[in-house]
C-alpha cells in the first residue's frame, strides 16, 4: 500500500505544498467565519461583553476581531503564514482556556468543550512549521 501511495505522489514535496495550501485556506477560512459570527451575529458590542463576563477586558473582543481577519486573510493569501499561525495560537488556545475550559473537554458539552479550540491550536502549529506551501504570496 505505501508502494501505491508512493506512485500517486503521496508524501513528495509538491503534495506537501498542496497540503500546506489546503490547510492554511481552512484554517484562515475559519477565522473569518469565527470574525464574522461576532460581527454580525454577536456584534463586537456583544463579543465585548461575553469577553467581560469571561474576566477580561472587553476591548479584547476587538483586538480578537481584528487578528481573525487579519490572520485569516494572511493565511488564505499565504502571508508570512509561519508567523500569522504561530500568532494566532494564543487567540484560539485563549479561547479554550477564557470560554471553554470549564466546559470539560468534549465540544459536544454544554457550551462547548476545550477539545476544538486545542486541536485547532496543533493544526496552527502544523501549519507553522509547514509554511506557506504552494501558491504562498511569500515564503514562511
Amino acid at each position: 500500500m505505501t508502494e501505491l501511495l508512493n506512485s500517486l505522489g503521496f508524501g513528495s514535496t509538491q503534495a506537501i505544498d498542496i497540503a500546506s495550501l489546503l490547510l492554511r485556506v481552512s484554517l484562515g477560512g475559519l477565522f473569518l467565519a469565527h470574525a464574522w459570527l461576532k460581527v454580525f451575529v454577536f456584534t463586537p458590542k456583544g463579543a465585548a461583553g461575553f469577553f467581560q463576563s469571561l474576566g477580561l477586558p472587553g476591548f479584547f473582543a476587538y483586538l480578537t476581531i481584528a487578528a481573525e481577519v487579519l490572520g485569516g486573510v494572511a493565511l488564505i493569501i499565504g502571508l508570512w503564514t509561519s508567523l500569522a499561525a504561530l500568532l494566532l495560537i494564543p487567540v484560539i488556545a485563549g479561547a479554550g482556556w477564557f470560554a471553554h475550559r470549564q466546559n470539560g473537554f468534549w465540544f459536544n458539552n454544554t457550551n462547548g468543550g476545550w477539545e476544538y479550540p486545542a486541536f485547532w491550536s496543533l493544526a496552527l502549529l502544523v501549519q507553522a512549521l509547514l509554511g506557506g506551501g504552494a501558491l504562498a504570496v511569500s515564503g514562511l
